[in-house]
């Protein structure tokens, strides 16, 4: 859809330039700062990343005009060039900070609608008399019919052999070509914002804004869903009537343990949206066909395993689990499908994995072929893992945006506020808008009262052996390996003005950005912060086992959560010493296999302990008949901490839940703990509009090297 700069900015001077030789500059200045600012918080997402795009190219551009321009004398001209590399530096310590700007840096042209929007708009500003082929932009896209499948999965393309049957039982819709010609309505005041970066912001502002869900119809007299013997919470039952009453897109981030898989089973027989496609993570596909058997016992569920050739084609729910969904986007793109389900939905947010494209292009193509509006569900109960722009690819599965720009009924909402980014209104506004499309997030002591508290208590421990002696001298180690390289950049550059014992918190930056980079590269290998949590693991593994056992004896039921596949075969050995019969729920195991391992479990009095893949059984696994947790190993993120525990807490306990977590003390595992703790605020302010302090969204790898480095600089 064209856009056209707004009246009053194209009425400039006849000049080319106004009170100044290059007044482009100033703003790519202040532009490049905000930038650098970001990538210092690691908050570069593409919104920010357009801008450093449209920066460079801008500098190479006003570079050439300085060069040509005969009217500068050369000691003007020498202090524009000046000015323009002072820019350049920036963007190039920015990119050494993240890598994969360096890219970015190359491209000589705006080659997006947003690009070529914001240097037009920058140039305006500057006072640019622009061609008129330059104030006008045209976004809109030719209303094609969406791929069915990437190129990239086309090579592992499988098709069942009942799907053909399937289909000539009931041809595929053809693309509704009138549905995407109808998304690319003009827009109005609001035509000329660059909108992505407010909408985040006003998530990331979220204090006070109340709670993350959209408006809900009241409980209905009577449950008209629930089969014989189960009952549907008054929660879940708010929902269901929101589907009957024809909302059909959904962001369910209700708290882990409420029951957000019950909620969409029912909610496809509410709105009949069968065929239905579940995308799940491996370790719960069992567990959904039970839920689909359980909630609708009149529909049948058919598991998608391999290349599929046990697939009953003529079921009523498809479940294909993330890893093999690239083999079957071809025939599950040509049947029909009316809704899609992606659960735990934070597993989508690399928009650059191929997990995320092929989720994508198969929403994507279900909108353009249903017919009618399909129903979409992305489910997770923990959908922002260290920023707010983790919303990014659940709004573009939802199609609520594209990822540059907000889609149609969004952008009507937002202009029905009367707003604009620069009102300090627009961003509680811009929230609500987004949210009353179909956020629905509810917590567990709002909702489900009754359910019993739940305590996070630290256990530190010693590893006062050899191996735990080796730990702190790798420790040791790495902080002279960052104070060595902070105190080189310093000398090679001067101090600047530093007062005596003052920290350079860029360098800080640019250094542990550095090590970052390499030790992802290196891995476990050598001595880096990868490694060091490694062998703290392998260190902790006898004595959180050795505490795991204890407290099966005298409490029942544990789950023991570790992050390594050495640290729970150590586990289980010192459990069967010790005559505990013990489960081990993985990553590598087979869908029944997993399965049997959880019902054992749950059902078995024999067996006193689960051992967990902290990545494997972090999500969708109920394994509430325990109501204590031993976190033998820390995750990186508190999301996935949160989700380890609630396997345990969640809807059926009637017990209070312990998670005890083992940390090795006086090492780095005691910051990490500290870290993790620190950034649980960014979900309880976007999602809940709790009013906590805005800390930062950097990794937790990032802030332990920082702190590492800072504690090493003030010995």
């Amino acid at each position: 859809m064209p856009t056209t700069a707004p009246a009053r900015q194209r009425k400039k001077t006849s000049s080319a330039r106004r009170d100044d030789g290059a007044p482009i500059i100033p703003i790519l200045a202040r532009k490049v700062r905000e930038v650098e600012a970001k990538a210092q918080k690691n908050k570069l997402g593409p919104t920010n990343r357009v801008k450093f795009q449209v920066i460079a190219f801008l500098v190479r551009e006003e570079r050439a005009r300085v060069k040509e321009d005969e009217a500068l004398s050369d000691s003007s001209r020498a202090e524009l060039l000046k000015r323009l590399d002072g820019v350049a530096t920036i963007l190039a310590k920015t990119a050494a900070r993240d890598t994969s700007l360096i890219q970015l840096l190359e491209a000589d042209q705006a080659t997006t609608p947003v690009a070529r929007r914001m240097r037009r708009d920058w140039l305006l500003d500057a006072g640019v008399d622009l061609p008129p082929e330059e104030l006008v932009i045209d976004d809109a896209p030719a209303a094609t019919s969406a791929p069915a499948v990437p190129a990239v999965a086309t090579e592992r393309a499988v098709r069942p052999v009942q799907v053909d049957a399937r289909i000539e039982s009931n041809p595929f819709l053809a693309p509704d070509a009138a549905r995407v010609r109808e998304a690319h309505q003009p827009r109005r005041q609001l035509d000329s914002w660059e909108l992505m970066g407010p909408l985040y912001k006003s998530f990331a502002q979220g204090a006070g804004g109340g709670s993350a869900t959209m408006p809900l119809p009241e409980v209905p007299e009577f449950d008209r869903l629930s089969p014989r013997g189960l009952e549907v919470m008054k929660h879940q039952s708010r929902f269901l009537e929101s589907v009957r009453e024809g909302h059909r897109r959904f962001l369910l981030a209700d708290e882990p343990g409420l029951g957000k898989t019950a909620q969409s089973v029912l909610a496809a027989s509410v709105a009949n949206a069968y065929p239905l496609l579940v995308v799940v993570p491996n370790v719960v596909k069992m567990n959904w066909a039970r839920e689909v058997e359980r909630w609708t016992p009149q529909r049948r569920a058919s598991v998608i395993n391999g290349d599929g050739n046990d697939v009953d084609a003529f079921a009523d729910v498809f479940i294909v689990n993330y890893e093999i969904l690239d083999r079957h986007l071809g025939w599950l793109s040509e049947i029909g499908l009316k809704g899609m389900v992606v659960d735990e939905a934070h597993f989508i947010k690399n928009l650059s994995s191929q997990r995320s494209q092929n989720v994508l292009a198969l929403a994507q193509r279900i909108v353009s072929t249903a017919g009618e509006d399909p129903l979409l569900m992305a489910l997770t109960g923990t959908p922002l893992i260290n920023d707010v722009e983790d919303f990014d690819a659940i709004w573009r599965f939802l199609g609520w945006t594209d990822g540059t720009k907000p889609g149609p009924e969004l952008m009507e909402r937002l202009d029905a506020t009367g707003y604009t980014p620069a009102d300090k209104a627009f961003y509680p506004a811009a929230r609500q808008a987004v949210i009353d499309l179909g956020i629905v997030r509810r917590r567990k002591k709002d909702v489900a009262t009754d359910l019993p508290d739940k305590l996070v208590a630290d256990m530190p421990v010693q590893l006062d052996d050899e191996f735990g002696r080796s730990i702190a001298q790798a420790e040791q180690e790495l902080s002279r390996r960052l104070a060595d390289r902070y105190r080189r950049i310093i000398e090679a550059r001067g101090d600047r003005g530093l007062a005596d014992g003052e920290i350079d918190e860029d360098i800080v930056s640019l250094v542990a950005n550095g090590e970052l980079e390499e030790s992802r590269a290196a891995g476990t290998d050598g001595t880096n912060v990868f490694s060091m949590v490694r062998r703290i693991g392998q260190g902790k593994a006898a004595l959180a086992a050795d505490y795991a056992a204890q407290l099966q004896r005298s409490v029942g039921k544990v789950v023991f959560f570790a992050k390594h596949i050495d640290v729970m075969d150590q586990a289980e050995r010192q459990f069967k010493e010790a005559g505990i019969t013990a489960v081990s729920i993985r990553g590598e195991q087979s869908s029944t296999s997993r399965q049997q391992a959880i019902d054992a479990f749950n059902d078995d009095p024999e067996v006193g302990i689960a051992v967990c893949s902290l990545t494997a059984a972090g999500v969708g696994v109920n394994l509430q008949a325990a109501s204590n947790v031993v976190l033998a190993e820390l995750s990186w993120t508190a999301a996935e901490q949160t989700q380890a525990i609630d396997r345990v807490h969640r809807i059926g306990q009637d017990e209070p839940v312990t998670a005890w977590r083992i940390i090795a003390a006086h090492t780095i595992d005691q910051r990490i703990a500290e870290l993790i703790d620190s950034k649980e605020g960014l979900a309880a302010r976007a999602l809940d509009g709790a009013q906590v302090p805005e800390g930062d969204v950097e990794s937790v790898q990032l802030s332990a090297l920082k702190s590492l480095l800072r504690d090493a600089l003030a010995a």
